[in-house]
């Protein structure tokens, strides 16, 4: 893989070279105006494209993930592509859905499957919305209160110390409170089409347990999950940090497993945009993902990590005790209050394995989710419109000339590497991490009713066999 130069400030276009290429066609006045154009705020990009506009809003989650937005904002990297960024924190995934559908946020963070659920209309008014960038792997985990953390110590101690953990014991518990008519268990994730929701169902589900009979699972904001932990709301959620970690070090619940044992280097969020948006600003889309792909580098160099963390702690976004964002942001996470911590190198991924790349295959994936738990109703050609939301073209294109690896295919099969692996299909070799599933499953794009025909548990609201000829 070459060796990227992230550390040096991204060119700005200089005042100078305006002046002496401009000057042979330009008179004084128009000369000066088109020099003031490249001044902070103006209207090229560092690489000479004009910027349909300049000035962006976009928002965020305070989630530690948020950080890619963020750092291109408090760094520089926008400014030095044209661009005049403008960080927005709001209060729910809804919120961010609702404002970058409206156009009140040029473009967002993202839960990788809302540009798909707002496209298709699952849980929402139809909007056509694409991402072109991928923000992170990992960044989840489960956390259960400390009451039912010895429940399922009890109900299985030999389950409980198997690494990763299974929702075996927790299926016990569960068999036991039927048994005495008790009521089910409210457990958390963040939004309908989330990671969090799919990723604790698809480890719930592992282990037979149906999570739309056996337990009860709400929505809550990613802020307010702690909250509603200690007022014994909720049993349980599975949220991205710091709310895991700020559980655990309150000594309110223990981490039972993060999404990177689940799947490892799992997609967890993007960059939204809508497709209006970004067929009205081809250019600034651009300039805006190649400046997130330079802050990305930046961040996950080791020596970099400290410095996100404080910049990403802060009030204004995360607003988070700085020793709590730092355990997983510098590769380590504590499972619990009375443990030491553990080390976790890839728990946060931002450039490394091809993070910034979009795959169709990750889309294809929700989707294959949506319909196994019955938000999709009709069966739908799943690579047409995976193809349809997730644009790696418009990736490749921006990144041209960057020096960096790009992959050449647009689909990978997931669950067969246990060891970090080299993909060939690249304009240079990417160096890959593992991307193994906790339970051995293999997710292969080419296969797509098969795969979630395979499941045990679900709860498909389609004919499979309509679904079957549609992705033959």
């Amino acid at each position: 893989m070459k060796k990227d130069d992230s550390s040096k400030t991204p060119r700005k276009l200089a005042r100078r070279d305006v002046l002496t290429t401009g000057g042979k066609i330009l008179g004084t006045a128009a000369l000066l105006k088109a020099a003031g154009a490249v001044v902070p705020g103006g209207a090229f990009a560092a690489s000479g494209e004009v910027l349909e506009k300049t000035d962006l809003t976009m928002g965020i989650i305070p989630l530690t993930d948020c950080a890619p937005l963020v750092i291109a904002h408090e760094k520089g990297y926008f400014k030095n592509h044209g661009i005049n960024s403008q960080i927005s924190k709001e209060a729910s995934w809804a919120n961010i859905r609702d404002k970058v559908s409206i156009g009140a946020l040029d473009a967002a963070h993202m839960l990788a499957g809302m540009p798909i659920a707002s496209t298709l209309g699952v849980g929402a008014i139809k909007k056509p919305t694409i991402t072109s960038y991928s923000m992170d792997l990992n960044g989840n985990g489960i956390t259960v209160s400390n009451e039912l953390y010895d429940r399922m110590v009890e109900a299985d101690p030999e389950a409980m110390k198997e690494r990763p953990v299974s929702a075996r014991a927790l299926k016990k518990v569960i068999d036991a409170d039927k048994a005495a008519g008790k009521p089910p268990m409210t457990f958390a994730m963040v939004f309908p089409v989330s990671t969090h929701n799919y990723e604790i169902r698809y480890w719930m589900a592992d282990a037979g347990i149906d999570p739309d009979q056996d337990v009860r699972l709400i929505v809550i904001p990613p802020p307010q999950m702690v909250a509603n932990l200690r007022a014994q709301n909720i049993v349980g959620y599975c949220v991205g940090e710091p709310w895991n970690e700020r559980a655990v070090i309150a000594g309110m619940g223990k981490t039972l497993i993060t999404n990177y044992e689940i799947w490892n280097n799992n997609p967890e969020k993007v960059v939204g945009v809508t497709l209006d948006w970004a067929e009205k600003n081809p250019e600034t889309h651009k300039a805006m993902i190649r400046a997130l792909v330079e802050a990305a580098q930046w961040m996950d160099k080791p020596e970099n990590r400290l410095e996100v963390v404080e910049i990403i702690s802060r009030k204004s976004y995360v607003n988070a005790p700085v020793d709590v964002v730092k355990m997983s942001m510098t590769g380590t996470f504590r499972y619990a209050i009375d443990e030491d911590p553990r080390p976790l190198p890839d728990f946060n991924v931002f450039y490394r394995y091809a993070a910034t790349f979009p795959w169709k295959s990750h889309a294809a994936w929700f989707i294959t989710q949506m319909i196994r738990w019955g938000q999709i109703e009709k069966p739908i050609d799943i690579r047409k419109a995976a193809s349809e939301v997730y644009r790696p073209d418009i990736y490749r294109e921006a990144v041209k000339g960057m020096g960096i690896p790009v992959p050449t295919i647009d689909w990978k099969t997931e669950g067969t590497h246990k060891v970090p692996w080299t993909l060939a299909d690249a304009t240079s070799p990417v160096q890959m991490g593992s991307d193994a599933f906790f339970n051995g499953d293999v997710y292969d794009p080419a296969k797509l009713a098969e795969y979630i025909d395979g499941f045990d548990v679900k709860h498909v609201a389609m004919s499979m066999d309509e679904l079957s000829k549609l992705n033959s």
